[in-house]
């Protein structure tokens, strides 16, 4: 997991705003297919939304900790019932400021 600066994190917050949620985690939590398509997302977009139906903060953050450590990808924000995460591949299409 790469650790992002402040710097980088306000980088992604501002590409990620206009993205749609493209994984929601429903009712049955965190399974091994969710994580297996969060996985491909991150493989296809490095910079990904995802939704997750679940009212307890608490285990929205919990299951961030697990997600990113599952997809080595980065923790970018966590707002509300949306979280966003980084994971840069072979082909970096986003370039990260130092």
């Amino acid at each position: 997991m790469q650790i992002l600066t402040v710097k980088q994190r306000q980088y992604l917050k501002g590409l990620a705003h206009n993205l749609q949620p493209v994984v929601m985690i429903g009712s049955n939590g965190l399974t091994p297919s969710v994580i297996k398509e969060i996985d491909l997302n991150l493989n296809a977009h490095e910079l990904i939304k995802i939704r997750v139906l679940g009212d307890e903060r608490e285990q929205r953050e919990a299951m961030i900790e697990e997600i990113c450590t599952a997809t080595d990808s980065s923790f970018v924000q966590h707002i509300g019932k949306l979280i966003v995460l980084y994971r840069a591949n072979e082909k970096a299409k986003i370039n990260l400021p130092k």
